[in-house]
């Protein structure tokens, strides 16, 4: 027969499955995860049950607990003395249902943009300073405008990037140049804030922006911000092809296309522009 101490044992996690600190690990954070983990595959548990899964002092649970039902991540039931994930996880995962479902509509949007405009269509949303490309669909044209899907361009020299700055409150949009900079690709890069303001202001005039071989010579695109329901530019469609097929001509006939094409995402993804 089993000692009731190692079977006890077995109910909780092993002591070596705590995450431990690291010189790039903040070990507070790490426990206060683990614990959220623990409580989300509980569904709802006691403070003792709770140590016992993480294998932490029920005063440690405790305090980590406390701090999670402060923000939202963690809700206690008086009359079971049991916890709960809390209505702030759920704010937090819809952030990536919102993100997958915007991936999953995009593409009826982006093949239908290459259709109408011959042209490689994408999908960028911001991320710290960046456009990262998450979505395309590519025109047959052997030439022809291709990024892989995680490279990201600066926002400053990127059309889905400057479309999503219209709509950002200026100081926001300072506060970013100040900390990423503007660096220079090309020589049509706009490296200073005052002309890329002007630029915005064009921007926000028209309802979409150009890439002007500002990040690769040679390539131009046209791009729209898409918007969430608090009616903020999240991420944004572009058409982008090289620069003897994307004229000026075709540039203006192609932004209301792609201005189009944003509305639509943006109502598919139950999103709005702010007024």
């Amino acid at each position: 027969m089993e000692d009731p101490k190692t079977e006890k044992r077995k109910r909780g996690r092993p002591r070596n499955a705590t995450p431990s600190a690291t010189s790039s690990t903040v070990a507070a954070l790490d426990r206060g995860l683990v614990v959220m983990e623990a409580v989300s595959h509980l569904q709802s548990a006691t403070l003792s049950d709770l140590a016992l899964h993480v294998d932490m002092p029920p005063s440690t649970v405790h305090r980590i607990l406390a701090t999670l039902q402060k923000h939202g991540f963690a809700d206690f039931d008086t009359s079971l003395q049991e916890w709960a994930v809390g209505i702030g996880a759920f704010r937090v995962g819809s952030t990536y249902l919102a993100r997958s479902n915007l991936i999953e509509a995009s593409l009826i949007v982006l093949r239908e943009l290459t259709a109408e405009t011959g042209e490689t269509a994408n999908l960028g949303i911001a991320e710290a300073g960046n456009i990262v490309f998450v979505s395309q669909v590519e025109t047959k044209n052997p030439i022809r405008a291709m990024f892989r899907q995680g490279t990201g361009s600066p926002m400053h020299a990127s059309g889905i990037g400057k479309a999503i700055l219209t709509d950002m409150p200026r100081d926001s949009v300072t506060n970013q140049l100040a900390k990423y900079g503007q660096p220079a690709f090309t020589p049509l890069t706009i490296t200073q804030p005052e002309p890329l303001f002007a630029e915005l202001d064009v921007i926000a005039k028209n309802g979409w922006a150009v890439d002007n071989e500002e990040r690769y010579l040679g390539m131009r695109c046209v791009a729209a911000a898409v918007y969430n329901a608090q009616g903020e530019p999240i991420a944004g469609v572009s058409v982008s092809g090289p620069t003897a097929r994307m004229t000026d001509q075709v540039l203006a006939e192609t932004g209301p296309l792609v201005q189009a094409a944003a509305a639509k995402l943006t109502a598919m993804i139950g999103g709005k522009k702010a007024d």
